[in-house]
């Protein structure tokens, strides 16, 4: 059998395998309760029916820091935060915070004329910085202030060279994939078709006839060609990012922004549109954390009373630390309690800018909430940036929570990171339903589903119990977790391991059990003021 036939089969036992699970899954089931429903949700809808059904509640502005946010979905519109002292459209920086129009938050990779979708990877930047400080010199020939830069740089080089071949193959695959099915569908002549169908075009062509061939068998288990099409579009575009922005050294588009990359102190660039031009993953983020409850369309956000301020930064490819910080900055300025981040990478030249802006998060009160990536790594050996570590283990900050994915089974997904110290609790982040852009609603994988799970759960805490600080919901919501008492699968590995080797608590975050703690440290704030 071909490699490619292999990696045909491959590709539609993945497609086939995901529609299975959609359809015995609730597409509410991350809400749920694990001891009245199937699945391990959080029981936040039994918190609101059982513990929170006659109590009052302020609104929580929880800042979502991602790539962009639809915020004229209809599940979302009357959630969005709205500046009370910006006049939309005069083109004045009316509250004088330096950000003009800042109707809904802020898009720190945008400039006057466009906006930033692909981006480098961040070792990519690197490269680039030190390529022609190093390029074709041998350790010898490097002076020992040079060195671990050098170091550096010859490791990056290496993991381009690796992740870029492994890139231009994946694209080489989709690529012929993409080809066949085009070729299938003009050979039928039709939109819409049946196992038969396909099966009735003759070539001689074998690629062709392996592609045709499980087309048919995925058409004959209930796959329809258009989901199909889309899943290995979505494989090619993939790749096509990875070779043509995320490792390509000679690709570079922040000149869209228009800032000084060298100053990372600057704060007032960009622009206003927080939608941006690929809003999927933030629209989903966003929802998650609160969506309208109960509205009758589409899915259910975790927390209730929440205003949803936007902030864009994460491009398809790495964010910059400038960005990330100064997102962090607005955020705090601009009056969130709660900052969900639902990205991370390798490496963070400007570390430093980040841990500041996170120490005046801590100060402010501000709880961040990050999730913990999706390389089924140890993020105790490996970190994954940015982090609440400063300049070692022992400088960490009070106001982060690292967030592992759990499926419906509430076993450690198969994709997420994972650290017995670095990582705090598990939520679901798999076969999560929510917003996406222009009205509709999908499914979606990945620690950035679990970190807004948390940060909802941070959001209806805060709401109904306003008197608390950071570090209490913090605490509320770690030691209310849910303990595993089975073994799960090591994400990465066939090894069975204790949920205690994953992360620091042991396990699930669970929304009634946090109230009902939240209820008696509330009593206890009160009496002592």
């Amino acid at each position: 059998m071909n490699t490619f036939r292999i990696k045909l089969i491959l590709v539609i036992i993945y497609l086939i395998a995901p529609l299975f699970s959609e359809g015995q899954l609730s597409k509410n089931w991350f809400n749920e309760d694990p001891d009245k429903d199937r699945f391990a949700g959080v029981s936040s809808d039994n918190a609101y029916e059982n513990l929170l059904k006659d109590m009052k509640s302020v609104p929580i502005v929880v800042a979502v820091i991602d790539g962009g946010t639809d915020v004229n979905h209809p599940d979302l519109k009357s959630k969005i935060w709205v500046n009370p002292k910006e006049v939309a459209g005069n083109g004045i920086d009316d509250d004088k915070n330096g950000y003009i129009d800042d109707i809904h938050g802020w898009s720190f990779i945008g400039g006057p004329k466009d906006d930033i979708k692909g981006e480098n990877l961040e070792m990519v930047r690197i490269f680039r910085k030190l390529d022609p400080v190093f390029k074709g010199k041998t350790k010898k020939q490097i002076s020992k202030n040079e060195l671990n830069d050098f170091k550096l740089y010859d490791e990056i080089k290496v993991k381009m060279e690796v992740a870029l071949k492994d890139a231009n193959s994946g694209l080489k695959v989709y690529s012929s994939l993409k080809k066949q099915m085009d070729d299938l569908k003009q050979a039928i002549g039709k939109d819409t078709f049946t196992e038969a169908d396909v099966l009735a075009i003759e070539s001689e062509d074998e690629e062709f006839n392996n592609t045709k061939n499980g087309i048919a068998e995925a058409l004959k288990n209930g796959v329809s060609y258009d989901i199909m099409y889309q899943e290995v579009m979505a494989g090619y575009n993939q790749f096509y990012s990875q070779v043509n922005y995320h490792l390509n050294p000679e690709f570079s588009p922040r000149a869209i922004v228009g800032d000084n990359e060298a100053n990372q102190n600057e704060k007032y660039y960009g622009n206003n549109n927080v939608i941006g031009p690929e809003a999927d993953h933030g629209t989903h983020v966003a929802g998650i954390i609160g969506a309208v409850r109960n509205n009758e369309i589409g899915m259910n956000g975790v927390a209730d009373n929440v205003h949803l301020m936007i902030l864009r930064v994460v491009p398809d490819g790495d964010e910059r630390d400038k960005d990330v910080a100064n997102a962090i900055r607005y955020a705090v300025d601009n009056g969130a309690k709660v900052i969900n981040m639902s990205f991370g990478k390798d490496y963070s030249p400007n570390k430093n800018i980040v841990d500041e802006a996170i120490r005046y998060a801590e100060i402010k009160d501000v709880l961040l909430i990050h999730g913990a990536g999706n390389d089924a790594s140890n993020v105790d050996s490996k970190p994954n940036y940015p982090g609440p570590y400063g300049s070692d283990k022992n400088d960490k900050v009070s106001n982060w929570i690292e967030v592992g994915a759990i499926s419906s089974s509430g076993d450690a997904a198969r994709f997420s990171n994972y650290g017995k110290e670095r990582v705090d609790v598990f939520a679901p982040g798999v076969q999560i339903y929510a917003t996406t852009p222009d009205a509709t609603y999908d499914f979606h994988d990945g620690t950035s589903m679990a970190s807004p799970v948390v940060a909802g759960i941070a959001a209806m805490v805060w709401s109904y119990f306003p008197e608390l600080n950071a570090r209490q919901v913090k605490l509320i919501i770690t030691s209310s977790v849910l303990k595993v008492p089975f073994k799960t699968q090591l994400p990465g590995s066939r090894k069975k391991v204790k949920f205690t080797s994953l992360c620091n608590t042991g396990g699930i975050v669970n929304a009634y059990r946090a109230i009902s703690v939240a209820k008696l440290v509330s009593v206890q704030t009160k009496q002592s003021d």
